[in-house]
């Protein structure tokens, strides 16, 4: 099987760094076009932007703003016509023990939700909008096995996060399928990226290696082919599935 993305346009958020930048590159390799959505990291974007050639841009914009996220989409469809497949990828995980402050705790739940699920929920309003007109599209949510077996103590907004974001595809693919749009869930366990290695540096190897069934922890390159395989459109007849790439770490 082959599969050629040749024709479609994808915006990849979070796409500097880690499983969005495994994506981005599969997707290029591919033959898409491909709109690098960053924050903070504008070099790393530029420079995988170059890298991947074709059509592949670097757009900037902080998530956490709603203004922002309209604006990405509006950038992004300026420049490329439109968009067929949309990636939400981009999350944060900030540690946020009970013993913080009401305030601080409170502070750290809005932040998460705000960047992990209301960002992905505006984008895919936009999408959403879009695709109605143009006859359809796909959306794929990045989520993670913590919104199915939960996370620490210190997480509960990321695994909260991310159990919003699977409700929030699954009503997308029920509510919108005969519009000809198809939603889907990737689910990650520990993936070897700088946000997960955060959390390992904290509680050790162990907890990311001990309970998974095979003998690697998870890459991004691990991630990126099932993400490019749900783009292609082989799969829309799993359109509301969720997907586990978790080492065998969970399994539901």
């Amino acid at each position: 099987m082959r599969i050629d993305l040749t024709g479609n346009t994808i915006l990849v958020t979070g796409a500097s760094r880690g499983i969005g930048r495994a994506i981005a590159t599969e997707l290029a390799q591919a033959g898409g076009r491909v709109a690098l959505h960053y924050h903070h990291h504008q070099q790393a974007a530029r420079t995988l932007a170059i890298r991947l050639g074709g059509e592949a841009r670097a757009f900037q914009a902080d998530l956490a703003d709603p203004e922002a996220c309209g604006r990405l989409w509006e950038e992004v469809t300026r420049e490329f016509g439109g968009v067929d497949v949309l990636i939400n990828n981009a999350g944060i995980a900030i540690e946020s023990p009970l013993a913080d402050s009401e305030a601080s705790w409170l502070a750290s739940w809005e932040a998460t939700q705000r960047v992990n699920l209301t960002a992905a929920a505006q984008l895919s309003r936009r999408a959403l909008l879009h695709f109605q007109e143009g006859g359809g599209g796909r959306i794929i949510f990045i989520a993670s096995r913590a919104a199915f077996r939960g996370d620490t103590p210190e997480y509960l907004a990321y695994a909260a996060s991310k159990g919003g974001m699977v409700a929030l595809a699954r009503s997308i693919a029920r509510g919108y399928g005969r519009a000809g749009v198809k939603a889907f869930v990737v689910a990650p366990g520990f993936v070897r990226t700088d946000m997960a290695q955060d959390f390992i540096d904290r509680y050790g190897e162990g907890i990311a290696r001990d309970d998974l069934a095979l003998s690697e922890l998870t890459r991004p390159e691990h991630v990126a082919p099932l993400v490019a395989l749900l783009v292609s459109g082989l799969a829309d007849h799993a359109t509301g599935g969720t997907f586990d790439v978790n080492a065998g770490s969970y399994v539901h």
